[in-house]
């Protein structure tokens, strides 16, 4: 909760989305690495080169995408110790459709059951253990993505196969 107290300027900057996304999934990535040495993931890349340099708060950005990318290694993390022969990937994309960017982050890890997808953007909602998480990061991305940034953010999940996170942006803002 203290993380996401914390201000950055709040100011809007132009950045390359890309390479923001990039070093965002790489940090979370080898962050979970560094406790978990064992844990391997492929992380597949697909930008779009076409995407100029966007109006974002980018330290607010960057923390959803890290919030997405340490749930996603969570689930990837889960479902390698229950399946040892698992290959965890990480999909992460970026495409410009007319005056939007959609960047797409998809894990082929446990995948949230259908009955909880609707509730995944309510603060203190968790699918994870007591204790392993305070259910404010999916609530706390929901409200920088629709309320700082006038972007969308959806979810798509099926249980034990997948899970997607889907943002929207403007391109001016």
């Amino acid at each position: 909760m203290l993380q996401h107290s914390r201000e950055g300027s709040g100011e809007k900057e132009l950045v390359d989305l890309n390479q923001l996304l990039f070093e965002s999934v790489n940090l979370a990535y080898h962050g979970v690495r560094a406790t978990h040495k064992e844990f391997q993931c492929a992380l597949v890349e697909q930008f779009d080169t076409n995407i100029p340099p966007i109006k974002v708060i980018p330290q607010d950005l960057s923390r959803v995408i890290l919030n997405i990318a340490n749930n996603a290694f969570y689930a990837l993390r889960e479902k390698s110790i229950s399946q040892p022969a698992f290959k965890s990937e990480l999909q992460i994309s970026t495409s410009l459709l007319d005056q939007q960017v959609s960047i797409s982050i998809k894990d082929n890890g446990t995948g949230i059951p259908k009955e909880k997808v609707d509730k995944i953007f309510q603060p203190f909602f968790t699918t994870k253990p007591s204790g392993q998480g305070t259910g404010l990061g999916l609530s706390m991305s929901y409200d920088i993505i629709t309320k700082s940034h006038q972007g969308t953010i959806e979810i798509q999940s099926k249980e034990n196969e997948f899970t997607e996170f889907i943002i929207h942006l403007p391109l001016t803002t």
